[in-house]
């Protein structure tokens, strides 16, 4: 075989395996990872705090943006209160319909998206500590980020996330596309040396 294209061939198949290493799970994410990302709100259950809108197909003057109050409520025209709390947003939607169904509307439509979450928490070894308002889409970098970034001291690898639904804080490997959600409390701890 001639020596040009034996280098040349060798300079591909190294290529290929680079290729191969900057799409597989540390460059992209794994699979889980990604999932969770795109899937962070599917089993979300709505609280205090949070920013809805509400659209009612066919009828304007039922839709618009309602906030979750104190007492896990949104109230709209005709119906009143209604206890939402603790619910996702696919359920929420149902319980409306529900309701208006209920000598109001024939066959009411309803959706129901979150607008602005409730506000999530970082502590620890980040240089402002503190409430952040929460942002669709919002990862754990893009918080820590907020946060002015880690202390000389932080653990950039593994952190604590405690989320609004759960007593337990969970012990998470940091990543590019860890999800936060609606109320988390972030914690970044101190590294060991």
């Amino acid at each position: 075989m001639n020596p040009f294209r034996k280098a040349a061939l060798a300079i591909l198949s190294v290529g290929v395996a680079l290729l191969a290493a900057c799409t597989s799970s540390a460059a992209m994410g794994n699979a889980d990872e990604q999932l969770a990302t795109g899937a962070a709100f599917t089993g979300y259950k709505l609280g205090t705090g949070d920013e809805l809108k509400v659209t009612v197909f066919g009828e304007p003057d039922l839709s618009g943006a309602f906030v979750v109050d104190g007492q896990g409520t949104i109230t709209m025209s005709l119906i009143g209160q209604v206890e939402i709390v603790n619910l996702t947003v696919t359920e929420t939607s149902r319980r409306l319909e529900e309701r208006l169904k209920d000598g109001w509307l024939r066959d009411p439509k309803v959706t129901v998206e979150l607008i602005k979450g409730r506000p999530y928490y970082i502590l620890g070894e980040v240089n402002k500590p503190g409430e952040y308002p929460f942002v669709s889409g919002l990862t754990v970098m893009n918080a820590i980020a907020s946060a002015g970034d880690f202390t000389y001291r932080a653990d950039k690898v593994r952190i604590l996330i405690k989320s609004a639904d759960s007593p337990n804080e969970r012990e998470v490997e940091l990543t590019p596309t860890t999800a936060v959600r609606p109320g988390d409390t972030i914690r970044i701890r101190e590294r060991f040396f």
